[in-house]
């Protein structure tokens, strides 16, 4: 493992009891619509990043990011997402993020939907290569 990566606890253990299951939500989440998720732990970002292989503007597709009020779930090409439901924030070329504050919101559809959309994205472009 290389020493800046981490354990997913690590982004726990940052969170604390109020942004820790969130993270721990987020986490199921992604799992659970993707189950062979590369995972790469950023502890001194705390960032928890997601994709088909190990590189992260290619390959991730979403990561987990604690702030200080809430934990983003970011999509590093979700500047080409459709979005009817209005919840990505961010004006970067191709980075979006939707701000959690609630486990109801980790459970929104259209969040899902989002997460459903970034991993299709990342699988289509991986078979095009």
């Amino acid at each position: 493992m290389n020493e800046t990566h981490g354990q997913f606890e690590e982004i726990l253990r940052a969170g604390g009891p109020r942004m820790g299951p969130l993270c721990q939500a987020l986490r199921s989440l992604v799992h659970s619509l993707d189950a062979d998720a590369f995972e790469i732990v950023w502890p001194r970002q705390k960032i928890a990043s997601f994709g088909i292989g190990p590189r992260k503007m290619t390959d991730h597709y979403a990561y987990i990011g604690i702030q200080s009020s809430h934990v983003n779930l970011g999509f590093y090409h979700g500047a080409s997402f459709k979005d009817p439901d209005r919840l990505l924030e961010g004006t970067g070329k191709r980075l979006r993020h939707v701000k959690i504050r609630t486990l109801r919101e980790v459970e929104n559809p259209a969040v899902v939907a989002l997460l459903r959309e970034a991993i299709e994205d990342r699988e289509t472009c991986a078979a095009l290569k």
